[in-house]
């Protein structure tokens, strides 16, 4: 079987008024293929109101997010209620439960990775990142976060770029969206 490679997704949240996601681009076959550089795994959904970014499986999260819509819509928007409705069908429904995706989701008051084991994790700090880079990443954020003054994009653009350098499953072609 071939195995895809997840990516890197890094969200930060620096007040309401400053929200961002971004990944990078790298689709990853197997140990030695990049299958393609510019995937965008971040968007925006639910009137442009929630940022959503995953990694993992990419036909996987499209499902994932495209439910993850519906449970918002039949929430009103509500982040935290969409993504536990989210998390317990991803873990108990038969269908999904083979799913293989991280996500994150954010909007202007929480932040939040859901995953298929039914779980939905507020982070410690207004940072998180997954995938492959993930560690590198949050590193990376954890310390531009808490001693820069630098916005919430610039500090996704930049652990994602000191992710791209240290993980092969990484690259630099970066994508954000903000709030």
């Amino acid at each position: 079987m071939v195995e895809f490679h997840a990516t890197t997704i890094c969200a930060v949240k620096r007040g309401p008024d400053d929200v961002c996601i971004g990944g990078d681009g790298q689709v990853t076959m197997g140990e030695t293929a990049i299958m393609k550089n510019g995937a965008k795994k971040v968007k925006k959904i639910y009137k442009n109101s929630v940022l959503t970014g995953f990694a993992g499986s990419v036909a996987d999260a499209f499902a994932l997010t495209e439910k993850f819509e519906e449970k918002l819509e039949e929430h009103s928007g509500n982040l935290k209620r969409a993504a536990v409705d989210l998390a317990q069908i991803w873990r108990s429904d038969k269908g999904m439960r083979s799913l293989d995706a991280l996500m994150i989701v954010a909007d202007k008051e929480d932040l939040l990775v859901i995953s298929g084991n039914g779980e939905v994790i507020v982070p410690d700090q207004d940072f998180v990142a997954i995938g492959s880079g993930g560690n590198y990443a949050y590193a990376a954020a954890n310390g531009l976060f808490n001693h820069t003054d630098m916005t919430a994009e610039e500090i996704v653009k930049e652990s994602l770029k000191i992710a791209s350098s240290i993980c092969v499953y990484t690259n630099d072609n970066i994508s954000v969206e903000k709030l």
